[in-house]
């Protein structure tokens, strides 16, 4: 037998194992949609974008430097596209 057969055998039992793990973990969460809180409670993907840019809002806070002024405009950026998602948000609830 050359070695070629047990590697074959290994990688393919190791692929059939990922493959049930991934199946196992996505059958153990009951809701795949949680419920969404804020302003944009029933709005999925404005929920989303919010988050991101909430997220990406975080990270430029945490940049180092000014980037020549640039770090700022793109915090002004980011705070101004947050209040504009928020506000679409709410005019969508009827707020």
């Amino acid at each position: 037998m050359t070695v070629w057969k047990p590697t074959a055998l290994c990688l393919g039992a190791g692929l059939v194992a990922s493959i049930c793990i991934q199946t196992a973990s996505a059958k153990t969460n009951p809701d795949p949609h949680p419920t969404l809180t804020g302003p944009c409670h029933d709005q999925p993907h404005m929920a989303a974008a919010l988050g991101a840019l909430q997220q990406a809002k975080g990270e430029l806070d945490h940049a180092e430097q000014d980037k020549g002024g640039w770090r700022e405009a793109a915090l002004a950026g980011t705070n101004t596209a947050i209040a504009q998602t928020q506000t679409g948000c709410n005019h969508a609830n009827g707020k």
